[in-house]
């Protein structure tokens, strides 16, 4: 697996740990932050100074000092972004019906075409083909306004429909998802992590509480606590973009995306306290 780039780094950093912040954040606190997790003072500032261009994040000064906190879009990717990680959308029953978004947007316009698909491939639709994508989940509100962002409404259309063949809903789902792919991930993801979580349930604090399903805490620093839920963030966030949240009805058997969501949301639980202790103490340093 190849590094995380900087600004993933910095992204999720702000997303996990600064979003409820009312305040922007000392470069210095970021230095310090960041570079617990490998990155250099340099690499720090480009990757700031980079994004703040970009308009992820704005800029200030006060005293002397820089500060960084998120842009109005930068908020607006990172509080979408939370919400399908800790919330993703939940069928607990599909009546069959399917969700689709059909668009012609001409060569001349590919830009925005290509922002679009990015996003009905977030919000976990699969292209049936290129100008055709489909969901069992009713996207009309998030594609609507993303529509109306790109100023593409016109050449957007949203149906809800049934599908009469040909091919199995198997053949279906297998066209659109890459479902395999995804499991594999989960199964890597448990792998790691699992064994990890086990390790701070034996720990002096915890006891035996992790297996009876309640927070324990960890065995380890608060600034090391702060590493590893970082790590556990950044490993998972991808799955939003790639799993689709399909009903039970459409998944394939040994299904692994319930499993992973729960060792993380456990995991994240038992690293919660101690990081947010650490986060808030280096953070105080520069909100004098």
């Amino acid at each position: 697996m190849a590094p995380p780039r900087s600004q993933d780094l910095v992204f999720t950093l702000y997303g996990d740990y600064l979003l409820g912040r009312d305040r922007p954040v000392w470069v210095g606190s970021l230095i310090l932050l960041l570079g617990r997790l490998g990155m250099s003072a340099p690499a720090t500032r480009t990757a700031l100074s980079r994004m703040t261009a970009r308009g992820w994040l704005v800029a200030t000064r006060r005293g002397g000092r820089g500060y960084y906190g998120l842009s109005p879009r930068g908020r607006r990717l990172l509080e979408e972004g939370r919400q399908r990680i800790y919330h993703p959308p939940r069928l607990t029953a599909w009546d069959g019906a399917w969700h689709l978004v059909a668009y012609s947007i001409p060569e001349t316009r590919r830009g925005l075409r290509d922002s679009l698909r990015a996003k009905l491939a977030w919000l976990g639709c699969g292209a049936l083909n290129n100008g055709l994508w489909i969901t069992p989940h009713d996207v009309r509100v998030e594609v609507a306004e993303f529509a109306r962002r790109l100023k593409v409404t016109r050449n957007v259309e949203v149906f809800r429909a049934e599908h009469l063949g040909f091919s199995s809903v198997e053949q279906l789902v297998a066209q659109c998802w890459d479902l395999a792919e995804v499991n594999a991930n989960y199964r890597r993801f448990i792998d790691r992590w699992a064994p990890q979580l086990s390790h701070c349930g034996r720990c002096r604090h915890a006891g035996s509480e992790v297996a009876r399903g309640r927070q324990a805490r960890p065995c380890t620093s608060p600034e090391g606590c702060f590493e590893r839920r970082f790590e556990l963030v950044h490993a998972y966030r991808a799955f939003p973009a790639s799993d689709p949240f399909l009903p039970a009805d459409l998944l394939p058997k040994g299904w692994l995306g319930d499993r992973a969501a729960e060792l993380f949301e456990r995991y994240h639980a038992v690293l919660s306290e101690p990081a947010e202790s650490f986060i808030q103490e280096v953070c105080a340093a520069g909100d004098g």
